[in-house]
């Protein structure tokens, strides 16, 4: 039997199979416009898939998001559509496969690139899959977002974090995405940083232990309360306020976290003012001396 009687034979029994309602089809896309697309289902009909019944996305452009020789899959909504056609419907194709897709990129923890196409309150709203997912205010940023209108049509990434396919929940978070990336940079900067470093910060918090000083550029710090001045204090605000500028020595960096000393930095500053060349003028010769002798003779009253 020749290829061209054998492949006539298999698009015949195509065309006798049997298409009942509520069937799931697969066809290639042979022409798109703005109002529907036209599958050829290897059948003796071809398949139309309104603009309506091919995504819930709002503002869904057919034109730019399909391609002739797509392979769609679309539900068969009525045998006919009134003009011979088969008349379908991918959105509730997507509902069938859709939701334990979804379940699949929550176990995996999936990034996905998603486009904002809402805004609620509460948050935001995007579409994974043809699904409607919504994503919290708390969980767009590393912070509270209060004003979520500046998210509308931007890409963002995020991750599925919960997903109900009896109530059609599907929650999503760009958070978890956000503050992976934010420890990686800041395990960077750790990284380009050396042990006897002299750098300036800004006290950001006290703790009955220590203090905390941010460094800048998102770096930060311990200075326990013993490396904190040369005298015994019982607590760290008894020398120390929040905002405070003050000098610190990178003493040790262990596993991401950096230790500081607000002694070691003093005492690293004094010793430098103690050992700097003076120059005496009309002197006939450079004469040098320290700090401490200079002060030697001064009394005080």
């Amino acid at each position: 039997m020749s290829e061209s009687m054998k492949d006539y034979e298999k698009e015949l029994e195509a065309s006798m199979k049997t298409i009942e309602e509520g069937d799931i089809l697969t066809g290639t896309v042979i022409s798109v416009d703005e109002k529907e697309v036209i599958l050829d289902l290897k059948y003796y009909a071809e398949g139309v898939i309104p603009a309506e019944n091919f995504s819930r996305e709002p503002g869904f452009n057919l034109k730019e998001n399909v391609q002739e020789g797509d392979e769609i899959q679309a539900t068969v909504i009525r045998k006919d559509d009134g003009n011979g056609n088969i008349l379908l419907s991918r959105v509730e194709a997507v509902d069938v496969f859709a939701w334990d897709k979804l379940k699949g990129l929550k176990e995996s923890g999936e990034v996905l690139d998603v486009v904002v196409k809402g805004i609620t309150n509460a948050g935001v709203i995007a579409y994974v899959e043809g699904v409607r997912g919504f994503i919290p205010a708390s969980k767009l940023a590393l912070g509270y977002v209060e004003d979520t209108e500046a998210y509308l049509n931007k890409p963002i990434q995020v991750q599925v974090i919960d997903v109900d396919k009896e109530s059609k929940k599907l929650i999503l978070s760009a958070k978890e995405i956000l503050r992976e990336k934010a420890e990686e940079e800041r395990r960077n900067k750790v990284s380009n940083l050396e042990i006897g470093l002299i750098t300036e910060g800004t006290v950001e918090s006290l703790q009955p232990y220590g203090a905390f000083v941010d460094l800048g550029n998102g770096l930060s710090g311990l200075v326990h309360i013993s490396q904190i001045c040369e005298k015994r204090i019982k607590k760290p605000s008894e020398v120390l306020a929040v905002g405070d500028k003050v000098k610190v020595k990178v003493t040790a960096i262990k596993d991401g976290k950096l230790s500081l000393s607000i002694k070691e930095a003093s005492d690293m500053m004094a010793k430098e003012i103690e050992e700097e060349v003076y120059e005496v003028p009309d002197a006939g010769e450079e004469a040098t001396t320290t700090l401490g002798s200079l002060f030697a003779n001064i009394k005080l009253d």
